[in-house]
């Protein structure tokens, strides 16, 4: 069974095209213009263990939320079309990343019924030039595009840098659990409902 999916997305303000392997081993092409994004991508596609190509051309001459805020949309889009109705699959995930001094917990349902809690402060307002508002954007964006329901929570942590990739580390294995294939569920999605 292939989990791959390609999703492009064109708009006045970016242009995006991303590509998933569920089933990969963590290999990544990521362009989006930020290089701080760049980071927290490549190390989201590692430890998920998923393969992801992401190319994005946004207006970063205005400023950055563009262009993170859609490459969320998408990216979201792709997992959720390589689930293909959230077949066999696991469905809830969970893991707590330390950092150094931060220790950052996401839990997450693949239900269909997309959501965000987000408990995360950030003790400056930039991590390298990316404005740290937008790691909020970025992990709605992907929550409600992918259909999932994510509980994202910096337990503790005074760095930034590190705030923000536990952050994305921790959704990365929350989800790498959530979309392990599960024989239990003999090709069906894991509901009672029978669908999601």
């Amino acid at each position: 069974m292939s989990r791959t999916a390609e999703v492009a997305r064109d708009t006045k303000e970016t242009k995006i095209r991303v590509v998933v392997d569920l089933d990969g081993t963590g290999v990544s092409e990521i362009s989006t213009g930020i290089g701080f994004y760049d980071h927290m991508l490549e190390s989201f596609a590692r430890h998920g263990g998923i393969d992801l190509k992401v190319e994005t051309k946004g207006d970063l001459h205005i400023d950055m939320h563009h262009t993170v805020e859609d490459t969320g949309i998408v990216l979201g889009q792709a997992v959720k079309q390589a689930l293909d109705g959230f077949k066999s699959i696991r469905r809830f995930g969970h893991a707590y990343i330390p950092m150094d001094e931060t220790l950052t917990r996401c839990a997450l349902d693949l239900s269909n019924r997309p959501y965000l809690i987000w408990k995360v402060d950030f003790k400056t307002p930039k991590v390298g030039d990316m404005d740290t508002e937008l790691f909020k954007e970025f992990h709605h964006a992907f929550a409600m595009n992918a259909g999932a329901c994510v509980h994202l929570e910096t337990l503790y942590g005074g760095n930034s840098h590190h705030i923000a990739e536990s952050g994305f580390k921790a959704l990365a294995r929350a989800l790498r659990q959530a979309v392990e294939l599960d024989p239990k569920t003999h090709g069906h999605a894991p509901s009672t409902k029978g669908v999601l």
